[in-house]
Order: structure tokens, then sequence, then C-alpha cells
């Protein structure tokens, strides 16, 4: 079980993940990772909590594209996604996770990891059409 910054940093380093460690700052960290083409994945150790965010994009602008934009964005919330869901934060869209670090194991932050790659590759080219052209 994760008890601070480094048992994260470890699960990382023993899932393959590329990834730089930032903003060290007692038990808290900032882990970005990376990988080619997809946004960076933010993971922010702050006890008791680990917080996950991807910033995918700007919202639609239209308000003709929104309504049917962020209806999208509920569904998909409701039917594709099992540890992490979309929201909004200052225009953006965002993918989201929060995790207790206290029972936080390799496994659960995995799982957490592939709910949210799934959803960028499945979902990132469907929503930028609809918020392009709202279809």
């Amino acid at each position: 079980m994760a008890r601070n910054a480094d048992d994260v940093e470890t699960y990382l380093l023993n899932l393959g993940r590329t990834f730089e460690k930032r903003e060290v700052n007692g038990s808290s960290a900032t882990f970005l990772i990376t990988s080619p083409d997809t946004p960076v994945m933010a993971i922010r150790v702050a006890p008791p909590i680990v917080a996950i965010n991807v910033n995918i994009g700007p919202t639609p602008t239209d308000e003709g594209h929104q309504l049917r934009f962020f209806r999208k964005l509920l569904e998909l919330n409701a039917s594709d996604l099992m540890h992490a869901s979309y929201g909004l934060e200052n225009g953006s869209i965002v993918l989201s996770a929060a995790l207790a670090l206290d029972n936080l194991d390799a496994n659960e932050l995995e799982a957490t990891l592939s709910d949210i790659d799934v959803a960028i590759v499945r979902h990132t080219k469907e929503l930028a059409q609809i918020a392009r052209d709202g279809s």
C-alpha cells in the first residue's frame, strides 16, 4: 500500500511509465507522464489523495455545439469510464481521477491509468469532431 510520493514513483517505474518528477515538497510530488501522440498526464500526490489530471482541450465556444458536446461527455462518464471522469475546468475539458493514497496499490493505479489511456485513444477524435462540427 502506498504511503507517500516515493511509493507512487515506485509503482510508476514498475508499470514502465515514462515520467518526470516535479514539484517535490515533503510528502507531496507531481509526476508528469508522457507518451507519444497523447496529452501529458499529471499525477499529483498530496496526502491523503492522489489526483490524476489530463487536459483534453478547450470546450466548444459555439453554443449550438456545446449541448451535444456536454451531453456526450456525460454519456461517456456513464458508459465508458470506470475510474475517471470528464469535467470542465477554466474553459477546458479535463479527464481526472482521485484515489486514496493510504490504500493505493499498484493494481489500482494501473487500472486508473489504463482507463484514462483508453479514454484518450477512444474518445478524443470523436469529441474533437463534435466540438468542431456538432455532429
